[in-house]
């Protein structure tokens, strides 16, 4: 990164943590959720208005539409995750972020200006359609396993299948989804709600951070028209690689973030709190765990900030970001259950964010891929490596 380049990304960070600390760390306690707890669109909007009138809408974009680098991304959107709301107040939260990282990769102007536009200002949210029901044959993560289906008939696309997690899909406006043609996957912009695209259910999970929830969808004879197909017949995981790698990297900018703040939290908490005889940091079993939290989180902030590197070199990073996603969720996870447990029973109430991060980071090991997932991909790369070596 250069000088000024560096310059001006912590001038943004900077406005970005003032912003989240002073002005939408307030909202954390706001009532307007949705059945499960997500907060409304009304929420959102609300917030989203005060990052417009700040100037820091989509603070990663710059202002003729390129993006910052990967390495300057992630500084900014840790600073927006130091809430669970920073990231949605100011336009950097998933699957949005994703989305619009690939729009602006491979869009055409015309999809750019009726799709990408609403999403930077903030205005429409949006889907990924990708993961399938599991069970009875079904695809579950694996998108090899695809049942989704895309015909053409006559100039538009009609597709038909089953969709399952997909996050936001409740109140977007906008949809990319994948299906499977003759030639290979394929993938598709289309505007949203719509009535061939039902939302069936939207089960409660542990995580509550993201609008919308995580809809099991049925899409019934849509016609899209070629028009709205993003690359080539075929091409659709060879795009979804381009924003997997990034959207799998910025969930781990984001919610390192959020266990930052956990931690501070929770070193407040036992630098007050006295118990027999002395302060909770003084006892070594608390201290340590605070300690540990230090090691874990910059253990973070350096591995991010390498994979990031590597795709700031041109690299896919899919066995980088597969590394990263691993290595950073299992970390934050232990931080977030330190902070819990140094926090006692205040720990597991919602008088601070610590128990609802802790919730966030659980979720966030299986989504954009399980641990294990990962672990196996990278498992075939060893063993592919050591045949080539012999």
């Amino acid at each position: 990164m250069s000088g000024a380049g560096a310059t001006k990304t912590a001038e943004i960070a900077a406005k970005v943590e003032a912003f989240v600390r002073e002005v939408i760390l307030p909202y954390e306690q706001d009532p307007r959720r949705d059945h499960h707890g997500a907060p409304t669109d009304e929420l959102v909007d609300e917030m989203r208005g005060l990052a417009r009138a700040a100037g820091l809408m989509t603070p990663h974009v710059l202002p003729d539409g390129g993006h910052m680098t990967q390495r300057e991304t992630a500084i900014v959107l840790q600073k927006s995750g130091l809430s669970p709301f920073g990231s949605l107040a100011l336009n950097t939260n998933a699957p949005d972020e994703g989305n619009m990282y690939l729009l602006s990769k491979v869009g055409s102007p015309e999809l750019k200006e009726r799709f990408l536009k609403p999403m930077l200002e903030g205005r429409a949210r949006s889907a990924f359609f990708m993961t399938e029901p599991a069970g009875e044959n079904g695809a579950g993560s694996d998108p090899s396993m695809m049942k989704t289906t895309c015909k053409m008939d006559g100039n538009h696309w009609v597709i038909n299948g089953r969709k399952a997690f997909i996050t936001g899909a409740l109140g977007a406006k906008v949809g990319i989804i994948m299906a499977k043609a003759d030639e290979g996957a394929c993938m598709f912009l289309v505007d949203l709600p719509d009535p061939a695209i039902r939302i069936e259910h939207v089960p409660n999970t542990i995580d509550n951070s993201m609008p919308g929830g995580h809809s099991e969808v049925t899409i019934d004879n849509l016609r899209v028209p070629a028009s709205q197909m993003l690359g080539e017949p075929g091409e659709g995981f060879k795009l979804a690689q381009i924003r997997l790698s990034p959207a799998r990297l910025s969930h781990c900018m984001r919610w390192l973030g959020a266990c930052i703040r956990c931690h501070e939290i929770a070193t407040d908490y036992a630098c007050k709190r006295e118990a027999f005889g002395k302060l909770l940091v003084d006892h070594e079993g608390v201290g340590f765990m605070l300690a540990e939290n230090m090691i874990d989180l910059k253990q973070c902030e350096l591995i991010i900030d390498w994979c990031a590197g590597v795709l700031d070199s041109g690299s896919l990073g899919t066995v980088e970001s597969s590394m990263a996603k691993v290595a950073v969720s299992e970390a934050l996870m232990r931080v977030a259950d330190r902070c819990v447990q140094v926090m006692g029973g205040t720990g597991v109430t919602d008088k601070t964010i610590v128990e609802r991060v802790f919730r966030e980071i659980r979720a966030f090991r299986i989504y954009d891929g399980p641990t294990e997932v990962h672990k196996w991909s990278l498992a075939k790369k060893i063993k592919r490596d050591w045949k080539a070596a012999q």
